[in-house]
């Protein structure tokens, strides 16, 4: 069967998509092959999903007919284009899609000229299919390989697009964004504790509640300030907890950390 897809780095993302494409049944096995250094790693991705495994990313670039996908740190990104840099790919122009944070198009089309390029950012709910993903569009791309990037995302959480200027905004709000959330549940989780729950039962709840209001938020499609006002009655006790956030500037403090992760994004894009 002809290999499809070729996935370089087969680490914690990587795998995460592997397995819920594979589940899916948008590629076989048989059509994917997948490039990681660690003896380890490989053995358990061949062993997990029956895929081809190997060391050498220059023989995912050959084989894959569909799709390239670049796993690996931006660190080691110079040294693959560079170990990929001589390869002539005569019959086949396959989609390059990169999850490399701050490694922009240009940099990408440089390092595989001619060949359609995306950009994706996704975050790590991904690895549970819940992920959040945006995506932009190289020069070579067409409306064929926007449905190959929506497809492959799609398995792994919901996408959007985005001019590639959006990108850092991106990282800032949703790549970083499940620590902010992961701080909010345990900062519930203590306050519960700091009122005498167990905490095993704060962890419980705290988890719970962010869980089931952003359950709520998507399904009805509520206004998040529409919530928070059926929440809180006159002279209740939310109302009261929610004075003491404003009075703290946690609605500041939030969204400057999203700017201040955007920021540093640009600065490492650099």
């Amino acid at each position: 069967m002809t290999t499809k897809f070729g996935l370089i780095g087969g680490g914690v993302m990587g795998e995460a998509l592997l397995s819920r494409l594979i589940a899916r049944g948008i590629y076989q096995p048989s059509e994917v092959i997948v490039s990681e250094p660690q003896r380890a790693r490989q053995n358990f991705l061949q062993q997990q999903y029956d895929v081809t495994v190997t060391t050498d990313n220059s023989l995912v670039f050959r084989q894959a007919q569909e799709v390239i996908f670049l796993a690996v740190k931006p660190q080691v990104f110079s040294a693959i284009a560079q170990e990929l840099a001589d390869i002539v790919l005569a019959e086949h122009s396959p989609l390059v899609i990169s999850i490399l944070a701050g490694v922009p198009l240009h940099h990408l089309e440089a390092a595989f000229p001619q060949l359609p390029v995306i950009r994706a950012m996704p975050n790590t709910p991904a690895t549970v299919g819940a992920g959040m993903t945006a995506i932009c569009l190289g020069a070579y791309t067409n409306a064929k390989h926007h449905q190959i990037a929506q497809q492959i995302f799609s398995a792994v959480g919901e996408v959007v697009e985005v001019s590639e200027s959006l990108m850092d905004a991106v990282t800032g709000l949703s790549g970083s964004g499940p620590a902010y959330v992961a701080i909010l549940v345990e900062a519930l989780a203590d306050g519960g504790v700091a009122a005498g729950l167990p905490r095993g039962i704060a962890n419980q709840l705290a988890l719970q509640t962010v869980l089931g209001t952003a359950q709520l938020l998507h399904d009805s499609k509520m206004h998040p300030a529409e919530l928070k006002d059926r929440v809180t009655s006159p002279g209740g006790t939310t109302i009261a907890g929610v004075s003491l956030l404003e009075k703290a500037g946690f609605r500041s403090a939030v969204i400057e950390a999203v700017k201040a992760a955007a920021v540093r994004s640009q600065e490492l894009g650099k």
